[in-house]
C-alpha cells in the first residue's frame, strides 16, 4: 500500500519519541513492500523534498504568522505566552502539509494513496485535513495525550484537536493496553481503538557489544566505584516523570544501602528544583546529576553501566526507556500507577519477572522496589536476561511495523464496505 505518514518530526530532526518511532517503523514498513510518504516539521536548514531510505520524505518551509495569531486566538492559547511559537509552528506545519500532500502529490503527480495516518495532536489537523479532502481512509495515532502529560490539566485547545481527530479517523492506534483503557474514559469511541506497541533495534541495545572498560569507565566518570551499586535514572525532569520521588526516595534506600548511588540523566524544567533538594537532603554524594541531552550511543553505555534502572513515571504511555533498559539486560523499578503502558511488558512476578512495579507517587514505595532488587543481586541478574529475552520475542521493529500494517489493511476493509 502507499502511507501518507504525517508524523511532527524525522531524522534527521529528532527531538523525542516520536522521532525515534518514525526512525524505525518507516523503514520497516518499506522493507515489507509499502511505499512511505512522510511529512514533517521543516527547521529551516532542510531540503523540502528528499528520498531516505527508500522513504519520500517532504518537509514544507515555514511561514511566521505569530503576529496574526492573536487576532483569532481562544483564552487558552493566549496563556501560553512564547510557547504560541510552538502552536504557530504547528498550525503552519499542518496546514501547508495537508496542502502539498493533496495538491501537489495527489492531485498534480497523480500518486494513488491506500491510507493515511498522523501522530498525536502535532499532526492531527493535517490529518484531518488531508481525509476530508480526499475521502482516504485515515488513521489517528495517539502516543499520548494532553490530559496525562499535564497530569490532567493541560489545554483545552490541543485536548479539542486530540477529541476531533478521534471522531473523524476511521481507526485509532495507541501504544497500550491502560491507554486504550484511559482513552475509553475520556469519550473516545472503543470500538474504533486497537493497540499496537512500540518497539525498539536488539541489534542496537545489545549488552554484548559494549565492553567492561566501557561501563567501568563510564561508571568511573561518576564516582561509581567497582563495589558500589549504580541506579540509573533517564528522561524528562518534568513532574509526570515522579523524578522528584525519587530523589526523596534516596535516604530510605541509601540507610539501607550505602553501596548505591543514583545517576540522573536528562534535562528539564525540574533541574533546578531536583540539585535544591539533593542538597537540602545532603546526599549530593549519592545522588549524581548531568542535566544534558545525550547521543543515542552513550544513552546505551549507560544502560549498560547500570545495576539497576529506574522509572518511576506518574502517567506513562508506553514508556520506552524501561524497555531499552530490558534490551540491555537491566532488571527495572517502574511505576505501574495510573495510566501505565510499563504494566504491558514489565512482569512484575512468576517465573517470567523482568522488574518490580510501584507507586511513583510514593517514595517509600519507590525506596521499597529499589531494596528489593538491591538486596538479591543474583534474582536482579536473572530479571535482566528474562527482559532482554522478552524484548527479542514481542518488541522488534519487524514486529511492530507488521502488527502497524495489518491494522491500516482492517481499517481500509472497514472504509470500504
Amino acid at each position: 500500500m502507499r502511507i501518507g505518514f504525517f508524523i511532527w518530526e524525522y531524522p534527521p530532526r529528532i527531538v523525542g519519541g516520536l522521532g525515534t518511532y518514525a526512525e524505525n517503523i518507516c523503514p520497516e514498513m518499506v522493507k515489507l513492500g509499502h511505499d512511505v510518504s512522510v511529512f514533517t516539521l521543516n527547521d529551516g536548514t532542510l531540503k523540502t523534498r528528499e528520498t531516505l531510505k527508500g522513504i519520500d520524505v517532504n518537509r514544507p518551509m515555514l511561514v511566521e504568522g505569530g503576529s496574526i495569531l492573536p487576532l483569532c486566538m481562544t483564552e487558552d492559547l493566549r496563556r501560553w505566552g512564547t510557547g504560541i511559537k510552538i502552536f504557530n509552528d504547528v498550525l503552519i506545519y499542518n496546514i501547508l502539509s495537508a496542502t502539498k500532500f493533496v495538491n501537489e502529490l495527489v492531485r498534480k503527480e497523480g500518486y494513488t494513496f491506500d491510507i493515511i495516518c498522523a501522530h498525536d495532536w502535532l499532526s492531527a489537523m493535517a490529518g484531518i485535513m488531508a481525509k476530508r479532502e480526499t475521502g482516504l481512509p485515515f488513521v489517528f495515532h495517539i502516543h499520548s495525550t494532553e490530559w496525562g502529560r499535564a497530569l490532567n490539566g493541560g489545554s483545552e485547545t490541543v485536548m479539542h484537536i486530540e477529541k476531533t481527530s478521534g471522531e473523524v479517523a476511521d481507526g485509532i492506534i495507541t501504544v497500550s493496553y491502560p491507554m486504550q483503557e484511559d482513552l475509553i474514559r475520556h469519550g473516545f469511541d472503543p470500538d474504533k481503538i486497537k493497540v499496537c506497541w512500540n518497539g525498539i533495534n536488539v541489534e542496537k541495545y545489545n549488552p554484548n557489544k559494549l565492553s567492561k572498560e566501557d561501563s567501568a569507565g563510564l561508571r568511573g566518570r561518576y564516582g561509581v566505584s567497582p563495589d558500589e551499586r549504580m541506579i540509573l535514572f533517564v528522561g524528562r525532569l518534568t513532574a509526570v516523570k515522579g523524578i522528584m520521588n525519587l530523589v526523596k526516595a534516596m535516604p530510605m534506600v541509601i540507610s539501607k544501602h550505602p553501596e548505591a548511588k543514583l545517576v540522573i540523566l536528562g534535562k528539564g524544567e525540574l533541574e533546578r528544583t531536583i540539585s535544591d533538594l539533593i542538597n537540602v537532603l545532603k546526599i549530593g554524594d549519592r545522588v549524581k546529576t548531568r542535566f544534558e541531552f545525550v547521543p543515542e550511543t552513550e544513552r546505551i553505555l549507560h544502560y549498560g553501566a547500570c545495576d539497576l534502572f529506574v522509572a518511576p513515571s506518574l502517567y506513562e504511555p508506553f514508556g520506552i526507556i524501561a524497555l531499552e533498559a530490558m534490551a540491555m539486560e537491566k532488571p527495572i523499578v517502574v511505576g505501574a500507577r495510573g495510566t501505565s503502558g510499563f504494566r504491558d511488558f514489565v512482569t512484575p512476578s512468576g517465573p517470567d519477572q523482568t522488574g518490580v512495579h510501584v507507586d511513583g507517587n510514593n517514595s517509600a514505595d519507590l525506596a521499597w522496589g529499589i531494596n528489593s532488587l538491591l538486596e538479591d543481586t543474583g534474582g536482579a541478574k536473572e530479571m535482566g536476561k528474562k527482559g532482554r529475552k522478552r524484548v527479542e520475542q514481542h518488541f522488534t521493529w519487524d514486529k511492530i511495523a507488521a502488527r502497524t500494517i495489518a491494522i491500516y489493511e482492517d481499517v481500509i476493509k472497514g472504509v470500504g464496505k
